[in-house]
């Protein structure tokens, strides 16, 4: 091993301690919120549900923050007067709400710990497949992101397990704790880091394509290619003939030179009137897969909406797997991990060779994303019948005013709905990552992989959205989820997703992949 490739090995590996470190304690508060906010702090399910798609969005939108507010929540789960009481106090059953201070101290610690969660996940994923220059290393470090990604959302039910049966502030702690770890882990690192010297933020550039274009709405767009602006230094190999069939043309005008637009020396004299071909370029590739990731989105939302229904339904059922062991509510999710994690490795060693037997040919992102699409409609479509059950169950037993009874039914029942959603995260996450990092302009690859962010973000916060609306329409959603009929929401969910489905793929049938660095001037044209 040469010393490139060893310090390649060594930062690889202080990033992968940093994943993991970070994963484990994001996992570790986050995983059991619902509960905690129900146990500790008297708020109702269906609204603890809403706290904890809002942090799960936030959480994908700094590490040193993070531990600050991860030791905000451990201190409301050690002092007496950050929490409110309990509801069985002096055999009361009444619960008290959190005064204005308990919430702020709450949501100040939540706050933070989205923040310092959201500001590393993905931004690492970039920064590590920057460390290469082959697609072949690129895509053994996104295995191994992602194997740390997930091993530490698996690991982190231990510290779940721990704040169920042992403390809430010990499990608060060692998140903490497992914070500082990651932290360190990656500081180690930093030597070894090969960092790109910022050239500013390419999104201004693109800024400067809209603008540009609206000032020259009205020019006629020249046929000859010594009129459009290539950059000062740039040699153009740009061939009319070729480009005459691309769509967005009107975009051209922006990198249309006219007067005063350039100086004698080739540089820019108005930065919002003109812009590059590479540019106007860039834009057309965002404009181009803004569909397909838009349909993303409403793929994430019904994950969030499972996530937090089945904690809630997980708490009404039988979770003792044999007489000593019962699964925490907040644990239940470990399911999609584990389906996730071995239905990544049964994809990568069988059936993708089985595919490219068959058909000579690897299997595409946007294949892997259109069946994750099918098996996500599969999952929620199974949730419904499995709450079907469950609410015969709880009917039959008259557990319908009995707030905080347990349906006689196994936790088993939820496996099968949480194993196909892991399955077919297994297919379409790893197939956006690399449909982005594939298809971005060479100036947009570092933030790619946060594009899968900002669609969990964007899901969580469009789920909570849902829900609330479901409240207020309809009768389905009580806090007493016995009384209510939480398979509806899951039957409305499974026919938004067939409808989104369908959008995919049209979106996809349109889509042409592209190599961008080689066929960015072919795509240029200057016709009108």
């Amino acid at each position: 091993m040469d010393g490139t490739e060893a310090q390649s090995s060594n930062s690889d590996g202080k990033r992968g301690g940093a994943v993991m470190g970070l994963t484990l304690a994001a996992g570790g508060w986050m995983s059991n919120l619902i509960v905690y906010l129900i146990q500790e702090f008297n708020v109702e399910s269906i609204n603890a549900a809403q706290i904890s798609n809002i942090v799960n969005g936030c959480s994908n939108l700094f590490p040193v923050i993070g531990a600050i507010g991860i030791i905000l929540l451990g201190l409301t789960a050690t002092l007496d007067p950050l929490r409110p009481q309990p509801c069985d106090i002096n055999g009361s059953s009444i619960c008290t709400p959190p005064s204005g201070v308990q919430y702020a101290v709450l949501y100040a610690g939540l706050a933070l710990s989205c923040i310092g969660s959201g500001g590393t996940r993905f931004t690492l994923a970039t920064m590590g497949a920057n460390q290469f220059d082959n697609p072949k290393d690129q895509a053994v470090f996104f295995n191994w992101y992602f194997v740390g990604v997930y091993a530490g959302s698996a690991l982190s039910n231990a510290i779940v397990y721990v704040e169920d049966n042992v403390s809430w502030k010990l499990g608060y702690g060692v998140s903490a704790v497992l914070n500082f770890i990651g932290l360190a882990s990656f500081l180690l690192g930093r030597r070894f880091y090969l960092r790109d010297k910022p050239q500013g933020s390419p999104f201004t550039g693109l800024a400067r394509v809209v603008v540009a274009t609206f000032h020259k709405r009205k020019v006629q767009l020249s046929s000859k290619i010594e009129d459009y602006y290539c950059g000062k230094d740039r040699i153009t190999t740009l061939n009319i003939a070729t480009v005459t069939k691309k769509r967005f043309r009107f975009l051209n005008r922006a990198a249309l030179k006219t007067e005063g637009d350039v100086e004698p020396d080739g540089s820019i004299a108005k930065p919002w009137r003109i812009c590059t071909i590479q540019q106007v370029e860039d834009l057309k590739t965002l404009v181009r897969i803004f569909p397909l990731w838009s349909s993303s989105i409403f793929l994430g939302t019904p994950i969030g909406i499972q996530a937090s229904l089945t904690v809630l339904q997980a708490l009404t059922i039988n979770r003792h797997l044999g007489p000593h062991f019962q699964i925490p509510a907040g644990s239940i999710l470990v399911v999609v991990l584990i389906s996730t994690a071995i239905s990544l490795t049964v994809i990568d060693r069988f059936l993708c060779p089985m595919w490219q037997k068959l058909t000579r040919s690897s299997p595409t992102p946007l294949q892997r994303i259109g069946l994750g699409h099918v098996l996500n409609v599969l999952s929620m479509a199974t949730s419904a019948l499995v709450e079907m059950k469950r609410l015969k169950i709880a009917r039959a037993h008259h557990l319908q005013t009995r707030p905080g009874s347990i349906v006689p039914m196994s936790v088993l029942w939820l496996f099968p709905q949480l194993v196909l959603v892991g399955l077919g995260e297994a297919f379409h996450f790893p197939g956006q990552v690399a449909l982005y990092y594939q298809e971005f302009p060479a100036s947009l690859r570092s933030t790619s992989t946060a594009m899968i962010a900002l669609i969990i973000g964007i899901s969580f916060y469009l789920s909570t959205a849902l829900i609330d609306l479901v409240r207020r329409a309809t009768e389905w959603l009580p806090g007493n989820i016995n009384e209510g009929r939480v398979d509806n929401v899951y039957w409305v969910v499974v026919v938004a997703g067939v409808v989104n489905f369908f959008y995919y793929m049209v979106c996809s049938s349109l889509y042409k992949y592209q190599n961008v660095e080689e066929g960015a001037d072919e795509s240029f044209s200057t016709d009108k």
